[in-house]
């Protein structure tokens, strides 16, 4: 078919995506298999929430759970159009999503912009709708952001961007766009790496620190 032959790069139309569902095709767990805490809201008062895009998220997920100050993570899609996706969905590229982690966050343990400083020393936001081996729009580097978390992005965004090119790299190519839907990924993507622990992990930086000051709520 050649739903399954198309450009994997481009990014599809709102018109052209697969049309999903109503609900989820596939139960989601409710414990996180390393931190014990929930991984779907309701979270605790004060607990605040980040979803970022840095290629594959079973190693991305990982990354996040490991810091000091985070509550729970999850893996999932967003910035897409399709409700409801399957992971077999995501990879045709017609659902338009990324490969994203949620990162449930304590801000009085650990800043926003620490969650930042790690998303981009942790990948190449340079290549577009890539990641390493990783190629189509699923594996793009996003920010998806409330209105809180805009402002913020952008600079640490523009900032590394010019620390890239002051170092002869490429631009950034991060996508930063208004937070909208998650969909939470199969239980086998949840906290992937802890079940195998050898399992692929695609990320990869490109050397360059990530230079912010730190704005603890």
């Amino acid at each position: 078919m050649l739903l399954f032959k198309s450009d994997k790069t481009k990014m599809v139309s709102p018109e052209d995506a697969l049309p999903g569902r109503d609900e989820p095709s596939f139960a989601i767990p409710s414990r996180h298999e390393v931190l014990g805490t929930p991984i779907q809201p309701p979270f605790p008062e004060g607990i605040e929430t980040a979803v970022f895009a840095l290629g594959c998220f079973w190693g991305a997920e990982r990354l996040f759970w490991q810091l000091p100050g985070v509550y729970s993570t999850a893996s999932g899609y967003s910035g897409g159009f399709t409700p409801n996706p399957t992971y077999e969905e995501v990879c045709t590229g017609k659902t338009g999503h990324a490969e994203v982690v949620l990162v449930a966050y304590d801000p009085q343990k650990v800043s926003y912009e620490e969650l930042l400083k790690t998303f981009f020393e942790a990948h190449d936001p340079t290549q577009g709708m890539r990641q390493q081996n990783d190629i189509g729009t699923q594996y793009r580097s996003g920010i998806y952001v409330t209105p809180d978390q805009a402002e913020t992005a952008k600079r640490v965004a523009d900032e590394y961007s010019k620390a890239l090119e002051a170092r002869g790299l490429d631009p950034v190519t991060t996508e930063i766009k208004p937070v909208g839907p998650f969909y939470y990924a199969e239980d086998y993507h949840q906290q992937y790496l802890h079940k195998v622990p050898n399992g692929y992990c695609g990320l990869k930086g490109t050397g360059v620190s990530c230079a912010i000051s730190y704005n603890r709520a």
